[in-house]
């Protein structure tokens, strides 16, 4: 069976799709997987097809590399889409510029599109390789996955089984051209080292190495799945649990069914929750975790990770981003509003009664006082912590004030009363685009 053949069988067992966009870098991969797409749409391929080149401008020849990949598809008579992207490598060029390429892919892919990329069988094996040796979990030592979802639409790598010798042998019999990337033989990057120096080396000594590495990942993309299951359940009974804070606009789970799990399964399942929020966190860091799920009742642990933090509070885990770190602003009022945007912090609503000019909306400084009906003057910390108020919430709590006096705390029952029969209600930002920030 010939490699169009296969794919073409491959293609069959897909979801049904109308848009297609093959990430074109001009090299031999992409080059020949442009080919056989184009050679499928000659045999009735359904929807339309697109491919779609990331100029990084890494390379001095990045823009001969378009005028290449131009030529290329006026002659198959396939549209390109050219997108420039910076990738700031400040931690690694590789990584950074990986990153900038997949942002730039999900930004043009269609609603329910596919983007196919043409990674193969040699791309996997340095993959696993290259995760092994930074002592990469599972997930990592899965391998790429043959297809997963990406924003609107869905990523699939075809030729993922096929050895790089097939591509070849494909691209020399149909004469084709393609890009040789010269930083490819530049051994100093970690991947280029393993395909050179050390890949070389195990199939001289394994020669079946190829197909074992192969096999292995699948049953840890086994494995992963199954452990993705059980994440799923586990974190179905964190999240069931009811609390007073529902209105909080942010990722949170029930400490106590996480802190009944083994330490594994705990990891397990955090690794699910954060992963769409924050970058997975190394062996090391989850000492943070610990620290958060062994800290007394009365204490206020975090967990820094990237781009937020993991905090405690009425009896939860949170995360908060880094966006609520930002102390919010004070505001005057000038007339009658019933609602109001607060600059980073979301909007408040006078529900009942329209606020007055002179109010003014402050936060918590400490020190605070609020007249609470039928028991007098009380410290604003106190009445928190009689509601069980999270630490990293009361900063940000709008308080509304009538010169010294503070009149209301929003949203708390019994402390968010206005002086004439109305409450304030506060809509929280959630400082990940969901809410406005102001």
């Amino acid at each position: 069976m010939s490699l169009l053949d296969r794919l073409h069988a491959r293609l069959e067992r897909q979801p049904l799709t109308r848009h297609w966009r093959v990430g074109f870098s001009g090299g031999l991969d992409s080059t020949v997987l442009l080919y056989l797409f184009a050679r499928l749409r000659e045999h009735g391929l359904p929807g339309d097809l697109q491919a779609v080149h990331v100029h990084h401008g890494l390379q001095a020849a990045a823009d001969a590399w378009v005028e290449h990949c131009t030529q290329v598809c006026q002659k198959l008579a396939v549209p390109l889409d050219t997108l420039h992207v910076h990738a700031d490598g400040a931690a690694s060029l590789e990584r950074a510029a990986r990153e900038a390429r997949y942002a730039a892919f999900a930004q043009v892919l269609p609603q329910d599109g596919c983007l196919v990329l043409g990674q193969h069988r040699d791309d996997q094996l340095e993959t696993l390789l290259q995760r092994l040796v930074r002592g990469a979990g599972v997930k990592g030592l899965a391998g790429m996955p043959e297809t997963r979802s990406l924003v609107a639409g869905r990523l699939w790598r075809p030729l993922l089984d096929e050895p790089r010798s097939a591509l070849l042998a494909y691209a020399e019999a149909e004469g084709l051209d393609w890009i040789e990337d010269p930083s490819n033989a530049d051994t100093r990057l970690d991947r280029n080292y393993l395909r050179h120096e050390v890949l070389p080396r195990l199939r001289d000594r394994w020669p079946g190495v190829d197909q074992v590495m192969a096999r292995g990942a699948r049953h840890l993309a086994e494995a992963d799945e199954l452990l993705g299951e059980l994440a799923d359940l586990d974190l179905q009974r964190a999240r069931c649990v009811d609390h007073g804070f529902a209105w909080i606009p942010l990722p949170n789970l029930a400490l106590a069914p996480l802190q009944a799990l083994s330490e594994a399964r705990q990891r397990n399942a955090l690794r699910a929750w954060l992963d769409p929020l924050t970058r997975q966190p190394d062996s090391a860091h989850w000492a943070g975790w610990q620290a958060v799920c062994e800290a007394g009742a009365a204490s206020d642990p975090l967990w820094r990770l990237e781009g937020g933090q993991v905090r405690r509070g009425a009896g939860r885990i949170w995360w908060v981003p880094d966006a609520w770190q930002v102390a919010p602003q004070s505001l005057a009022i000038t007339g009658q509003e019933t609602s109001l945007k607060l600059a980073g912090n979301g909007r408040l609503n006078f529900l009942e009664q329209a606020a007055e000019s002179g109010w003014r909306i402050g936060y918590r400084q400490g020190g605070e006082r609020l007249f609470v009906p039928g028991r007098g003057s009380r410290e604003l910390k106190r009445l928190f912590n009689e509601q069980g108020v999270p630490p990293f919430l009361r900063g940000r709590l709008p308080l509304l004030w009538r010169g010294d006096e503070l009149l209301a705390v929003a949203n708390l029952p019994g402390l968010d009363g206005l002086p004439g029969g109305g409450r304030l209600e506060w809509q929280p930002a959630d400082g990940m685009g969901g809410f406005e920030l102001g």
